[in-house]
């Protein structure tokens, strides 16, 4: 079983679980009171076990661009943009951050389900491009800085002024005089910050240990609570994004997941586009779509959706109780012409139907939480 570099201070103060391969907290005070801090206050999640590739050379961009749907001819050196990597069949190999560090340094960060795969998928798809594929995930760690309050958390620790990096830009700079790559990303739906540290190995873990620390001091002031692998999949739900393995995989296209705001056809070529273009043209037979149930009951992976006539339309990929809307809510392939939006669907939950209404993502009310909230912090 694989540790982060943060092991020691988590199995003092969490309930550990297993994932990915890795011994990583679930929860510390509890999924809930994890969840509500990032909504209303910040939150910390050590999420060093996502992967970590830096791809460099002169053809990196030229590379990255053919095996990504994205385009990262688009990015400046400190900014980044979400992707999708596919197959030839069109078929999600992982979901993933690249980040533009410099002209030609990239970094991508995989899934912690998918870090050998893909460095695997990249090097196997290297031949003829001048690019160097670096793994270096066990060399350095990787934070979540998450909610309404990480920007002024981290501004205590930090010389950079943190105002001037917009959402999905970055910057390299210093936390707690420890050098950092900071992006302004998250997997929660909030306002927050991924922060990468380099130059801290499994073996020597002091700068990863070092800038946790400041953060969680820095952060006293603001409500900060350490997260668990709990809170961060109640809120990347309730934000309707989607998971590796369940909601997304080798079997489902962008198209059919709703992600098709990352597949860029103008580009000349990429790996999967005949395919995707194909299924374009021809439309999607199902979508992803927000449940939110109107009866009780909590929806989980492979429950069944129905229509009213009694007929299986589709399948519940994720669900969760939701702390924000106090109910359940759900992800689930429904057949397109069952998905609009509003229509009313049956779940079976233990041998009973139980009503629930098709909604937009993300399930919570915009003007009061996450990033594009109106609500001053």
């Amino acid at each position: 079983m694989r540790r982060t570099q943060l092991y020691e201070f988590h199995v003092k103060s969490a309930k550990m679980t297993t994932f990915a391969g890795f011994e990583m907290p679930l929860w510390y005070r509890g999924i809930t009171e994890e969840h509500l801090a990032v909504r209303n206050n910040v939150g910390i999640f050590d999420v060093s076990h996502m992967g970590r590739i830096i791809i460099t050379g002169r053809d990196a961009e030229r590379f990255l661009n053919y095996v990504i749907t994205n385009d990262v001819s688009t990015l400046t050196p400190n900014s980044a943009l979400y992707t999708v990597m596919c197959n030839e069949s069109g078929g999600i190999i992982d979901d993933c951050v690249v980040s533009r560090i410099a002209q030609d340094k990239f970094l991508l960060v995989p899934n912690a389900t998918n870090r050998e795969k893909d460095y695997n998928w990249l090097v196997q798809n290297a031949k003829g491009y001048d690019v160097k594929i670096q793994e270096v995930s066990d060399e350095s760690a990787m934070l979540a800085v998450q909610g309404p309050k990480a920007e002024k958390t981290l501004q205590e620790i930090c010389p950079e002024d943190l105002g001037r990096i917009e959402r999905f830009k970055g910057a390299s700079t210093e936390l707690a005089n420890v050098e950092v790559f900071i992006s302004r990303t998250g997997y929660t739906g909030e306002d927050g910050f991924e922060i990468y540290v380099w130059n801290a190995s499994l073996e020597k873990p002091d700068n990863a240990i070092k800038v946790w620390n400041a953060i969680l001091e820095a952060g006293k002031k603001f409500g900060i609570e350490t997260c668990g692998l709990g809170a961060r999949d109640t809120l990347r739900l309730e934000a309707g994004l989607c998971l590796y393995g369940s909601d997304i995989d080798e079997s489902i296209t962008p198209l059919e997941a709703r992600l098709g705001f990352v597949v860029k056809f103008q580009k000349d070529t990429f790996i999967g586009k005949n395919a995707l273009l194909k299924q374009k043209e021809e439309s999607v037979k199902r979508r992803r779509v927000g449940l939110q149930m109107i009866e009780q009951g909590i929806p989980r992976q492979g429950f069944k959706v129905y229509n009213d006539d009694g007929v299986v339309i589709g399948q519940i990929t994720s669900g969760t109780f939701s702390p924000i809307l106090r109910c359940g809510i759900a992800m689930a392939y429904i057949q397109t012409q069952q998905s609009q939006e509003g229509n009313i669907v049956n779940v079976e939950i233990r041998g009973r139907k139980a009503k629930a209404k098709i909604v937009a993502f993300p399930f919570y009310d915009q003007e009061k939480y996450g990033y594009r909230r109106k609500t001053p912090s």
